[in-house]
C-alpha cells in the first residue's frame, strides 16, 4: 500500500509480503502522479462530486510483474478511479516587496484540490 500525504507529498511504501505491486504513471492538471490501486491522491480540481467516477485517459507508463511499460504500449491503458471529497488546501501567502521604495503587497489564495481513490489500472 503507498500513502501519499499531500499535493505533491512524500510517499511512504509499506509492501506486504513480496506481492510485486502495480503502478501507473499518469498525468492530470499538468502535473503527473505514480498511482497504485487503493491509493488516495490529491490532484488539481475536477470537476464532479464525492462519489462519481472519472478515468485517466493520459497514462504515461505501467509497471506490473511482466515489466515497465511506456510510448506506444501504453497508449491503450486506462486508470480508473473515484471522487472521495472536494477541498481547499492551506493557505498560501504572496508576498511582493520592493527594497527602498515603499511597494509591499500581500495577497494570498486556497488551493482547490480533490481526492481520489485509484480503483483500478486496465492494462
Amino acid at each position: 500500500m503507498l500513502q501519499r500525504n499531500c499535493l505533491g507529498g512524500s510517499a511512504r511504501l509499506v509492501e506486504q509480503e513480496g506481492n510485486d505491486i502495480m503502478y501507473a504513471v499518469i498525468v492530470t492538471g499538468g502535473k503527473q502522479y505514480k498511482v497504485t490501486v487503493g491509493e488516495e491522491v490529491f490532484i488539481e480540481k475536477l470537476e464532479g462530486e464525492a462519489g462519481d467516477a472519472v478515468t485517466f485517459d493520459t497514462v504515461l507508463a505501467v509497471s506490473d510483474e511482466s515489466g515497465m511499460k511506456a510510448g506506444d504500449d501504453v497508449k491503450a491503458v486506462k486508470v480508473s478511479g473515484e471522487i472521495v471529497k472536494q477541498g481547499k488546501d492551506k493557505k498560501i501567502v504572496v508576498y511582493k516587496y520592493k527594497a527602498k521604495k515603499g511597494y509591499r503587497r500581500k495577497n494570498g489564495h486556497r488551493q482547490p484540490y480533490t481526492r481520489v481513490r485509484i480503483t483500478a489500472i486496465n492494462a
